[in-house]
């Protein structure tokens, strides 16, 4: 591939996965950020296909909004090169990227009308006035705020507002949409009728969005692809399902679900068991780990528990129920083991359990995850 455009224009680059994806999308090669001697972004690879929907997501300072920065322009690169649909944009100005951000704040100008602040962007690109109105009138159709175009912000509801910034971001026709935490600053119910209304937005326009989130709910909800972030380095990369069903350590699965996965300090006293609490439990070892190692944290789901009073042999566990939170349809019973180690239930039987009650938890073997002293997955797959 021709190299021959000038690097301040954003020369183009080659894929490096072999299919093509990375050419429409965005690559992340070796991108590194730091202040000084502080590492905050820790050398990340990361392709991106073109149209996807990708969540960034992690705890907070995990270096998510940094990322995204980064790929805006907004924030210099320390080492490293970011593509956006084949050129490089490294180190372009955030207005030559072909890309558009929503912020967490909707960073309206107050004494213009929500037309004019849709506009206002297309203005100062000196764009013409017929191109300017029927943009407007497009993206206001599609996030139907046609008749809210003559109001002022302070006339808006803060949904209404969002609806806005996210149409100032549409009349600009970006290649790449950004959002650093867009809902943060919604009330519970607006957060989830403005999930629906992006995750709407998406299917209809079809272009590459990066969405940065503490919220794993709202990664879970939006996502294609979901990249997990902690402390500056990628944990995992993959579906909504296969992050949740097949964590590839205990931070990404303590973190991704509602409520977490329950990570339960154990022992392995044999080829296929541990001991755990006042059990010794079958456990789906990888037959080529050793048994040198014997600490082992036995995972499993809330949902994935079942409660009775019989004990099975090698799948069950007593415990005593602490608190219950009833929500309707479904009630959460916070158990505690006989060694003390906390345990979270989903419990949608009509049986009545209150504070107190003993009761044993059972569970299939397909639902049980181990992890090693380190917190990496044992995959029973690998025997």
């Amino acid at each position: 591939m021709s190299l021959a455009q000038d690097r301040g224009e954003g020369r183009a680059v080659a894929p490096d996965d072999g299919d093509g994806t990375a050419t429409g999308g965005v690559r992340l090669s070796g991108v590194r950020k730091s202040f000084g001697s502080l590492c905050i972004i820790h050398g990340i690879d990361l392709t991106i296909p073109e149209g996807a929907f990708t969540v960034f997501v992690g705890p907070s300072g995990c270096g998510k909004s940094t990322l995204l920065r980064m790929i805006a322009g907004l924030e210099e690169v320390t080492d490293g090169l970011i593509a956006i649909k084949g050129r490089d944009v490294t180190d372009l100005d955030p207005s030559d990227r072909g890309i558009a951000m929503v912020f967490q704040s909707y960073a309206l100008y107050p004494h213009m009308s929500v037309r004019d602040n849709l506009a206002f962007g297309l203005k100062m690109a000196n764009t013409p006035k017929e191109e300017i109105d029927r943009r407007v009138a497009a993206a206001s159709a599609i996030l139907k705020t046609d008749h809210l175009l003559d109001r002022r912000p302070g006339q808006l509801s803060g949904g209404q507002r969002q609806r806005v910034a996210i149409g100032r971001a549409i009349v600009r026709k970006p290649d790449v949409f950004l959002f650093d935490e867009p809902l943060s600053n919604l009330d519970a119910e607006l957060r989830v009728s403005m999930r629906i209304e992006i995750a709407r937005l998406h299917r209809e326009l079809g272009n590459t969005m990066i969405y940065v989130t503490h919220d794993q709910t709202e990664a879970m909800t939006l996502a294609d692809v979901i990249v997990v972030l902690r402390d500056g380095r990628i944990e995992q990369v993959g579906s909504p399902r296969e992050i949740y069903e097949n964590p590839a350590n205990s931070f990404v699965a303590g973190f991704i679900g509602s409520p977490r996965m329950n990570l339960l300090k154990g022992q392995r006293v044999g080829r296929q068991s541990l001991r755990l609490a006042d059990a010794v439990l079958a456990a789906p070892f990888p037959a080529s780990t050793g048994e040198a190692e014997p600490d082992v944290t036995f995972g499993i789901r809330p949902e994935h528990l079942g409660v009775g009073h019989e004990m099975i042999e090698g799948r069950s566990l007593s415990a005593i129920v602490d608190f219950s939170e009833y929500l309707g349809g479904t009630q959460y019973l916070y158990c505690q083991l006989s060694d003390g180690q906390a345990v979270t239930v989903e419990y949608r039987s009509p049986v009545p359990v209150k504070p107190g009650d003993r009761i044993v938890l059972s569970w299939t073997p397909e639902a049980i995850r181990l992890f090693d002293p380190a917190g990496m997955r044992l995959r029973a797959e690998d025997a």
